[in-house]
């Protein structure tokens, strides 16, 4: 763990480094899953924060946790673990459709913690509609946020503006990612292992911007 941590913050020197992707179970299974050695889980993450930390002083350490329910553990298990910045996905899917929640989340989580905090993962869908053979994740009205947020390229934008706007109100918000941005249809429209996720990319069936793009612009 330490020595495949060093190397990547050695190379790249990023700004940003996360520990593992969605570790609400832990990682590295079966040795770092939290349910079954909570105590090896913890250990790896601060192996892996000790060799971010040696070799690129100025890199910030985000620990990433996929949705809100369960957060508040979570980061009260890792309280005394060195970290810099709480990540959480945010998908309507599976995550809640209120962003009223989702904002108390994070204003409570980056408070008591003393940690700045950002949406590490989320997106939206420009249509229901399908650009290959492979199942779509969202494809249903029952898994969007209406009437405000419509599977429309206004929508999508709307919905990207509202995060957005969200993560700057909450007093340590730092900004938010957007997951699976390219994931248009890559493999032919007739490809039934491919892509589920084209109608959420941020390029449509023609591969041309969305106008959503345009709320990626720092302002």
């Amino acid at each position: 763990m330490y020595n495949y941590t060093e190397k990547i913050a050695a190379e790249l020197q990023p700004d940003f480094i996360q520990i593992g992707n969605e570790i609400n179970s832990g990682f590295l299974h079966p040795y770092g899953h939290i349910s079954n050695n909570f105590q090896q889980f913890r250990e790896l993450l601060e192996t892996a924060i000790v060799a971010v930390r040696t070799t690129s002083s100025e890199t910030k350490i985000i620990l990433h946790f996929a949705g809100i329910e369960g957060s508040d553990w979570f980061f009260d298990q890792l309280s005394i673990v060195d970290y810099d910045i709480i990540g959480l996905s945010y998908y309507p899917i599976w995550h809640g459709k209120s962003l009223n929640n989702l904002k108390a989340k994070m204003q409570y989580l980056g408070n008591a913690h003393q940690k700045k905090i950002l949406i590490a993962e989320t997106a939206y869908p420009f249509t229901l509609d399908w650009n290959d053979w492979t199942n779509n994740i969202v494809g249903t009205d029952d898994q969007l946020i209406l009437p405000e947020f419509p599977a429309t390229p206004e929508g999508q934008r709307k919905f990207i503006n509202e995060i957005k706007a969200l993560t700057k109100e909450v007093e340590n918000g730092i900004g938010f990612c957007y997951w699976g941005a390219e994931l248009i249809a890559w493999k032919g429209n007739e490809s039934q292992d491919a892509s589920p996720w084209e109608n959420q990319a941020l390029f449509d069936f023609d591969n041309k911007a969305l106008p959503v793009l345009r709320e990626f612009k720092n302002e």
